[in-house]
């Protein structure tokens, strides 16, 4: 029992720091002024370091191992708890302190180097800071796990249990079920659907429209907002301060509505969890891939639905009446499900997504065997991006530059957005045996199924594993075969 108090107790100071330094990082992409992120780095530099040095003093540690030796005496939440803690607990202690807070002063101060580059087409100008962040984290992997290979331990971060083992078992399946079929839409040219689109859009008008979503989709306002940002992003500290961003971009409105959208999924998911798990290692999405699971069902299952566009595109209209004035349902429906090969992930088309994401991981597995170096990069990502999808980046900010993770130090982030769409389905027809979804949607009835992903999933925060939570939900475990029928059943009525 005591060793339980002071295991709170000092989890709680931990707490506390990284709800500083979460604060500084919302506000680092939203609000602050360019020059101040010099003086920032420097401050967070003195706030990490006393965070890293709480968590791995002599008395967390004790605490942890002392609970770690009896773990067969604690409720399953403790254990849950204990599990994380002592996995992070060794991570850290792996990393020696000057390299930790030296880590963690390069990512604040890449965030607005990959800025700056990206607006300026200059990758020059970040190479170095992503070759220090690379080489960090093939360090940092090495002194945890040094029998492993980094990669697999990166990944393992991001979605527990997940190695390029099961991943490469998955996207082989994408290649030999899917990619075949993606090359048959294609290559279809009469069913292709450009109007409006590209129109000029007033990103005032997008905001508004985007706040009109927030409650369409029963997102609470008191325990949340929404702000814009370079990268759309959610943000959370607990259910109870839950924030989210998108993007306006005046000739390509659906960059916000899906970007909201997406991120309102995220959201929810946040402010479902159950406030019982306040103040413990288990609140929090389980993983990144059950998170995009999430993300993905709201933007494409829901979102991109016919029954969705039947109910909301005359609120849609009364924003846009000129650009949309001979638009009806089917129309919209068929816009927003346009396949075609493109640059830009996060407004790939639902079907070519994945195809973004191989080329990400297989990017990251070279890097960090060290089979390709960061000065190689710019030309492997195009020639990948000609290989899979057939075109070319003719800039470096429609190409290695266009997503903010790896500024960040998320190598092994990426593959999750593909698992989590494969998950999303998965949970999509396990849903659909309960709930009339398509008729729910019609009906501007979210809220029957924020309900239903709440009791099946939300609630639970980490204190389920991703494995665990998809064979509950689902009653199997993850099967790839579920995605691959989602997306040819979907698209072989839009296009076939």
């Amino acid at each position: 029992m005591q060793s339980e108090k002071k295991f709170r107790e000092i989890s709680r100071k931990i707490d506390a720091y990284e709800y500083v330094l979460t604060i500084i990082g919302w506000d680092s992409s939203t609000e602050a002024p360019r020059k101040s992120f010099k003086r920032r780095a420097e401050m967070l530099g003195v706030i990490t370091r006393e965070l890293y040095a709480l968590g791995v003093s002599k008395e967390y540690q004790d605490v942890v191992n002392d609970l770690y030796s009896r773990l067969d005496t604690l409720n399953d939440h403790l254990q849950r708890e204990i599990k994380k803690a002592n996995k992070e607990l060794r991570r850290i202690r792996s990393i020696p302190e000057d390299e930790f807070v030296e880590y963690n002063k390069l990512l604040q101060l890449s965030q607005q180097a990959w800025e700056d580059a990206k607006k300026n087409n200059d990758y020059e100008s970040f190479k170095g800071n992503l070759e220090k962040i690379i080489d960090f984290n093939k360090k940092f992997a090495l002194y945890f796990e040094p029998e492993k290979d980094p990669y697999d331990t990166l990944l393992d971060r991001f979605e527990e249990g997940m190695s390029t083992k099961e991943y490469d078992e998955f996207f082989n399946h994408l290649k030999k079920e899917l990619v075949p079929f993606v090359r048959k839409v294609l290559e279809v040219t009469n069913n292709k659907y450009d109007k409006f689109i590209n129109d000029s859009f007033d990103p005032k008008k997008q905001e508004e429209f985007c706040n009109y979503l927030i409650d369409v989709f029963k997102f609470d306002r008191e325990r949340g907002l929404m702000k814009k940002s370079v990268h759309p992003f959610t943000w959370n500290t607990s259910p109870e301060d839950v924030r989210f961003t998108t993007r306006y971009l005046e000739n390509y409105v659906f960059s916000s509505i899906f970007a909201a959208i997406h991120e309102l999924g995220h959201a929810t998911y946040e402010q479902q969890i159950s406030t019982d798990l306040d103040g413990t290692l288990l609140t929090g999405g389980t993983s990144m891939g059950i998170h995009e699971s999430q993300s993905r069902f709201y933007e494409n299952t829901i979102g991109r639905s016919l029954e969705f566009w039947e109910t909301h595109l005359e609120k849609f209209k009364s924003y846009f009446p000129e650009q949309t004035k001979d638009i009806e349902a089917i129309d919209m429906f068929k816009a927003v499900n346009k396949v075609e090969a493109s640059l830009i992930r996060v407004e790939a088309d639902e079907l070519t997504y994945p195809m973004h994401i191989m080329l990400r991981y297989d990017i990251e597995r070279k890097l960090m065997s060290g089979e390709i170096s960061v000065d190689e990069l710019p030309k492997t990502w195009n020639d990948l991006m000609e290989e899979y999808l057939g075109i070319r980046p003719k800039t470096d900010s429609d190409g290695v530059l266009q997503d903010v993770h790896w500024s960040g130090g998320m190598i092994g982030y990426f593959p999750t957005y593909a698992l989590g769409s494969a998950y999303s389905a998965q949970f999509y027809y396990a849903m659909k045996k309960d709930l009339d979804l398509e008729q729910l949607i019609k009906d501007n009835d979210i809220s029957k199924v924020n309900e239903w992903l709440k009791e099946k999933i939300h609630k639970y925060g980490s204190s389920k594993t991703p494995k665990e939570l998809l064979l509950e939900v689902t009653k199997e475990e993850f099967n790839a075969k579920y995605y691959v029928k989602y997306l040819i059943e979907k698209y072989s009525k839009i296009y076939f």
